[in-house]
């Protein structure tokens, strides 16, 4: 008995954070590097609000306006301007913060798999990408591995809104039900990307069972970019 292989897709679309690279610690260490760029240059918000407490003034913005949601950029400056302004610091500073911020935010190490990975699938697809989240490619140092990177706070909508994963299949020139979308959201990632009408993947790196309380059927279940390789070329040949 023979088996139908499925054609290859014609584009392979990533979520960046915790899929390509651990984001909490990351976040951690730019919230730390932010502080204490902040005790040197603005004190008297780093001696009126902790670490925490800034988190705890920034989910307050999100809850008087959600539409800081789709950019959390924004979400972060707001709150930076608001704490500048509430401990009587000059607000013009901020915009070095969020530079401080970025630069630490971007500090990331993809996992080992990562990019080994991406350079035999450039090869053979278009890859792209779709973020909810304010990740810089260029700045990371992985650009030139994607076709196009679509976020949120650029498309004015996030996942898992079918609307981003067509708008990046428009911008590759390819049909949803060409592409295959891999992230580690069983909801957002996977759930949205099929929804869209594309095929989806779940990187699931830690083992996790969550797809099952939510009745997620995932197109495959990786737990690397090797297992994503495999799957590729045994549904595809």
């Amino acid at each position: 008995m023979t088996t139908t292989r499925r054609a290859w897709p014609k584009a392979i679309l990533f979520d960046l954070d915790d899929t390509l690279w651990p984001i909490a610690p990351v976040i951690v260490q730019a919230e730390q590097t932010l502080h204490a760029w902040l005790a040197a240059n603005a004190p008297a918000v780093a001696r009126r609000f902790s670490i925490d407490e800034l988190r705890q003034a920034r989910m307050a913005l999100l809850a008087q306006n959600p539409a800081f949601a789709l950019d959390l950029g924004a979400l972060r400056r707001a709150g930076l301007v608001a704490a500048f302004e509430q401990a009587g610091e000059d607000p013009a500073k901020v915009e070095q913060a969020m530079i401080e911020f970025f630069a630490a935010r971007n500090a990331v190490i993809p996992y080992d798999d990562v990019l080994p990975g991406l350079s035999r699938l450039k090869d053979r697809v278009l890859v792209g990408s779709i973020s909810n989240g304010n990740a810089d490619l260029k700045a990371i140092g992985l650009s030139h591995h994607f076709k196009v990177s679509v976020a949120a706070h650029q498309l004015g909508c996030a996942k898992p809104d079918a609307a981003i994963f067509h708008a990046a299949c428009k911008e590759l020139g390819v049909a949803p039900e060409d592409a295959v979308y891999v992230g580690d959201d069983v909801l957002l990632d996977v759930q949205g990307a099929q929804r869209a009408g594309l095929r989806a993947v779940w990187m699931n790196r830690t083992g996790s069972t969550r797809h099952l309380e939510h009745e997620v059927v995932p197109d495959a279940i990786v737990s690397s970019f090797h297992e994503l390789l495999d799957w590729l070329q045994r549904e595809h040949g």
